[in-house]
């Protein structure tokens, strides 16, 4: 049985997540056999009390019970407190019944009922250990009240009496600790993730307005070696931009709102997007990025794939530079895996087990430090995680490494989700003119957005606020969080209610882009993370269908 067979058997997904009542069903079953090879032999041997036949009665029921209990939970996996309960009775009804007729050679099954009501409460909770130790109490009376051989032992009763009280009292105190910790600490990432989540935005205005100044001196009259000097701050510019948003995308994990939303879609588009973005990072690194065509579609989150072949992609260009990069796809049965080789100095066979780890990097002797911090392939791995997927890494030092992202569910092309098809525009005689309404809350944002727009040929009217009236325009540039309670949501609807039409909107935001989404419940509406760089607002003011309006 394959490896990934045995861990969704056990109620296992990912290594991550795990069905306590799967396991405790299949532990049930072990538990059950054992239990029978002990006392069949027993009885065949007459070591029993001649009761003890009806073993043979409560074994032909209580076996197909186990199998039947663990069809039903794999069928409905999750918590069912129904059907806790139902099973919570018939196991201490069994060793209650098996401790009645069995006579002393079953006196330890005492045993495990104390084992089982502890078990109950480390796998289900304190709310079923108080519940399990009443039955455990209530079986032991009634199997002393029908067992000659216990009532002539009454101090060893006694005994499993206390351990059935102290084991279960013991095992809450634990219990409530445990859940006392474990939301402390939960509050205390929350609290981390929140405070990640608004440094990072209020971080990411300066640097987004530099970014763009950076770009309207570029377009300005400059010599070489100011270029040079502008090309520099660019790229650091990116590298900080890249940092944040490893930042981000940790607290999206951390704080657990992190849930995958599928849809079909080719793949061939998600990886020419990637390899798209990556392209001047490609040139300055000095490599060739080869991409194998594939015909097929997928069920997948978009924005997380794209994240995923990001950070890989990311470290191939940096840790591979110069060197030829390959990124195809196999089919294998029903599903797809991408693949992405690279012909760089391959990573050594004792650092290929923390690669994923956070913050850990492989550093080379002789060779220079990359950019970065060591969260790219983190993120990666738990990623990976929340959308039930696998990843691989085969690298040989000298001659490479591949990485390879399995599971992704191939689907019929004619179940793909459409994205709104628009006719672009074009920069140039045609655009030039175009009125842009700029709403923008950062002062400095604004004024760098609103330079590089009318470098571009736009006519922008920029305002710090929801405007209370406006010229009339052909497009809306908006940030998202616009200062003293008002959104971007709130913007779009006044511009477009004044305006009388569906004005065209670009966002821009330094909030996660999921929960922006979320909120605008809006698909044509392209959204931009800040720091934005200049192509990438280019590029979403070409995709909007803006000519006929202008």
């Amino acid at each position: 049985m394959k490896y990934s067979r045995v861990i969704r058997l056990f109620g296992m997904r990912n290594d991550a997540a795990f069905d306590t009542e799967r396991a405790q069903a299949i532990m049930r079953i072990i538990v059950l056999f054992i239990a029978m090879a002990y006392i069949l032999p027993l009885i065949s041997r007459g070591a029993t009390p001649p009761e003890s036949k009806y073993f043979y009665v409560l074994f032909g029921f209580y076996v197909p019970y186990a199998f039947v209990l663990l069809g039903w939970i794999v069928a409905k996996p999750g918590v069912n407190k129904l059907r806790r309960g139902i099973v919570l009775v018939l196991d201490y009804t069994f060793c209650t019944i098996a401790m009645s007729i069995g006579g002393a050679p079953l006196f330890l099954i005492a045993a495990l009922v104390v084992w089982h009501t502890v078990v109950v409460g480390l796998r289900f909770g304190p709310r079923f250990l108080l519940p399990a130790t009443a039955l455990a109490l209530c079986s032991l009376a009634i199997s002393t009240y029908f067992n000659v051989y216990w009532q002539q032992n009454p101090y060893v009763v006694l005994t499993f009496v206390v351990m059935a009280v102290l084991a279960p009292s013991y095992t809450l105190a634990f219990l409530l600790r445990l859940q006392s910790a474990y939301a402390a600490e939960q509050e205390a990432n929350l609290s981390k993730s929140r405070f990640l989540a608004h440094a990072s935005h209020d971080l990411r205005q300066p640097i987004h307005a530099i970014s763009l100044f950076t770009a309207c001196l570029r377009n300005s009259d400059l010599k070489p070696h100011d270029i040079a000097m502008v090309d520099n701050i660019d790229r650091s510019l990116k590298s900080v931009s890249r940092l944040f948003k490893s930042l981000l995308d940790i607290s999206a994990l951390d704080s657990g709102k992190l849930t995958p939303k599928p849809e079909t879609i080719p793949i061939n588009e998600v990886i020419g997007e990637v390899a798209s973005q990556n392209e001047e990072a490609i040139r300055r690194a000095g490599s060739q990025l080869t991409l194998v065509p594939c015909r097929h579609h997928v069920v997948v989150d978009r924005s997380l794939l794209s994240t995923i072949l990001q950070n890989i992609l990311s470290n191939a260009i940096k840790y591979a530079a110069g060197s030829r990069i390959l990124i195809g796809c196999r089919r294998k049965g029903e599903n797809l895996a991408i693949e992405i080789y690279d012909q760089g100095p391959g990573i050594a066979l004792e650092h290929q087990s923390r690669v994923f780890d956070e913050f850990y990097r492989v550093h080379r002797r002789g060779e220079k430090d990359v950019e970065g911090i060591g969260l790219g392939l983190a993120i990666v791995k738990r990623l990976i995680d929340v959308m039930s997927l696998r990843i691989d890494l085969r690298s040989v030092v000298g001659s490479g490494t591949s990485v390879c992202i399995s599971g992704l569910q191939i689907a019929d092309p004619s179940l793909g989700s459409r994205r709104p098809s628009s006719a672009p525009i074009v920069f140039g005689d045609q655009i030039a003119g175009l009125r842009i309404l700029l709403v923008e809350d950062d002062e400095a944002v604004l004024l760098a957005t609103a330079t590089l727009l009318r470098q571009w040929g736009f006519i922008v009217q920029a305002e710090i606020a929801i405007p209370a009236s406006f010229d009339p325009c052909d497009l809306l540039i908006t940030d998202f969080d616009l200062g003293r309670g008002q959104t971007g949501k709130e913007c779009i609807a006044a511009v477009r209610e004044q305006a009388g039409w569906k004005v065209p909107v670009v966002v821009m935001t330094g909030h996660s882009l999921p929960k922006v989404a979320e909120d605008l419940a809006d698909p044509e509406i392209p959204l931009l993370s800040k720091p934005i760089l200049p192509s990438e607002l280019r590029s979403a003011i070409w995709q909007l269908n803006v000519v006929a309006a202008h």
